[in-house]
């Protein structure tokens, strides 16, 4: 018994040495991702974007030497289970960083943690508030919805469009969107003639759109991330709205178009080039690796297309093994790498970010993109 008592204790002095030495050997990463439920998405491909990438970088020997170690979890799109979830991620799993949450709300609130906390946040979702005003640890990968509405308005004042009419979901992202356009549209030259929020999980917004088309409105803004979107297309030309309908960057899913059938032909909306990365120059600087992942994932996810909301994913991991081999293991010259990155080629767009600027993306990452015989196609300029 004694002997036994001795061997236990010599095998806890090992365990005590061993499993820091484990530990160093390996890079945390948690992931809060909408992968079930209405906004899944968003977080289904994110979610698989994250476990190839994974993968792929371990079979090479890890970043730096270390393999990294995923743990998803799935929030459905809560805040509530978004917040759970980043409490045990930090505190239990004592994660290097957390990519994700898929929304806006959920982002929203887990910022205030995260800063608390010091853990590195990488977002996925795109609403401006969650780098304005900025967060020391808090970053996204999603464009700004601001720079989203001024193409939008650019464009639409190439199409003499001056009176419109506005809808958004009654989301974190279609508030932030809303509250963009009317902010937006005063210097712009466009006045806003009617606007309606509509619920997330809506099934017939007829009642909705037909207020718009009693407005006499010349265009149509619907800004959501829901598959709602699709119902406001569908329910806007059942009516007779034949006016021109723009999305808003959360567009970025064939899906979309496939619910809406037929009145999806003709939407306008802002991108991320990866919808449209065939047909782009090869002179341009996200080709070479907007094809790769494309090929990569469709050839791993037979049947389904890729997805800017995966490429937001694949954004925040390759930001963040960028400036791991840049600056090591160590949490905070992570931060000031990320901080400083410059130049960086992403999915979304060529990212610079600096103190100020926790985004890293301008309007020209956006591409104006139309749909036109089922699927998207570079805007006519």
């Amino acid at each position: 018994m004694r002997m036994f008592t001795r061997l236990a204790a010599a095998l806890t002095i090992v365990a005590a040495f061993i499993a820091p030495a484990m530990a160093a050997d390996t890079i945390k990463v948690g992931a809060i991702l909408a992968v079930t439920g209405p906004a899944s998405f968003l977080g289904a491909p994110e979610a698989r974007t994250l476990e190839m990438l994974v993968a792929d970088v371990n079979a090479k020997g890890g970043i730096g030497g270390k393999k990294v170690e995923l743990i998803i979890k799935d929030s459905q799109a809560s805040p509530e289970k978004a917040i759970s979830f980043a409490k045990q991620l930090i505190e239990e799993e004592k994660v290097f960083a957390i990519i994700g949450p898929s929304t806006s709300g959920e982002t929203m609130a887990m910022k205030n943690l995260a800063e608390e906390s010091k853990t590195l946040l990488l977002s996925c979702a795109a609403a401006e508030v969650i780098v304005k005003p900025v967060a020391k640890y808090v970053f996204k990968t999603p464009q700004m919805d601001r720079d989203a509405v001024i193409r939008i308005f650019e464009q639409m004042k190439k199409m003499n469009i001056s009176k419109i009419g506005v809808l958004s979901s009654n989301t974190g992202f279609g508030k932030a969107g809303k509250e963009q356009i009317e902010k937006l549209a005063p210097e712009h030259g466009i006045q806003i003639l009617v606007s309606e929020v509509y619920d997330k999980a809506a099934t017939d917004l007829t009642a909705e759109v037909t207020k718009v088309k009693a407005a006499g409105v010349q265009a149509v803004v619907n800004w959501s991330i829901e598959p709602a979107q699709a119902i406001v297309i569908k329910n806007a030309r059942q009516i007779g709205i034949t006016a021109p309908i723009f999305q808003s960057h959360g567009f970025g899913n064939i899906q979309y178009v496939k619910a809406a059938g037929a009145a999806a032909e003709g939407v306008i909306f802002p991108a991320g080039r990866l919808l449209v990365a065939d047909t782009l120059s090869d002179k341009n600087p996200q080709k070479s690796l907007l094809i790769s992942y494309k090929k990569a994932y469709e050839a791993k996810h037979a049947g389904e297309d890729v997805s800017t909301f995966g490429g937001h994913a694949y954004d925040a991991f390759l930001i963040l093994t960028k400036a791991i081999e840049k600056a090591g293991a160590d949490k905070e010259k992570v931060r000031t790498a990320i901080e400083t990155t410059k130049g960086l080629v992403g999915t979304a767009g060529v990212f610079n970010f600096s103190a100020e600027d926790h985004n890293g993306l301008d309007k020209n990452a956006f591409e104006m993109l139309t749909v036109k015989d089922g699927k998207f196609v570079v805007l006519d300029k």
